[in-house]
């Protein structure tokens, strides 16, 4: 698993899938993981829970040291944002922490003010203009 992703390790990636709605989330957590095929949910050894994974297209190889493909997943903790929004990362967000509305195949995704948590700090509640006078 690596938290420092580069296109080239990418190149093959035909799709996303996604078992939960991406948009309910500012962040997911996105790792390389190595998998036994190409296509299909992989396994989950992680805490918490797998949101979307990518598959591979049939061009892919396996890796000949260990006859696995890296594949992308993305999953969150149980102290995520989403899972504990007065927790930890109330504010800012974990390290492999990328907004999910800038995942595609091929790209890594790319940190946000909304995935790092800075949206919800700026947005302040607009105060009230206070009653309405009222004329004699």
């Amino acid at each position: 698993m690596s938290s420092l992703l580069n296109e080239s390790q990418l190149v093959h990636e035909a799709a996303v899938v996604w078992l939960e709605d991406p948009n309910a989330f500012d962040y997911v957590r996105q790792a390389l993981d190595k998998t036994a095929r190409r296509t299909g949910k992989p396994r989950y050894a992680r805490d918490g829970r797998m949101v979307g994974y990518v598959e591979l297209d049939k061009d892919a190889e396996a890796s000949p040291d260990s006859g696995l493909f890296q594949r992308r997943t993305f999953f969150l903790l149980p102290h995520d944002r989403p899972n504990d929004p007065e927790g930890l990362y109330k504010e800012g967000a974990p390290g492999e922490a990328v907004d999910p509305r800038t995942i595609q195949p091929r790209r890594v995704g790319e940190k946000t003010p909304r995935s790092q948590g800075e949206l919800a700090a700026k947005i302040a509640p607009t105060p009230s203009a206070g009653p309405a006078m009222m004329g004699p």
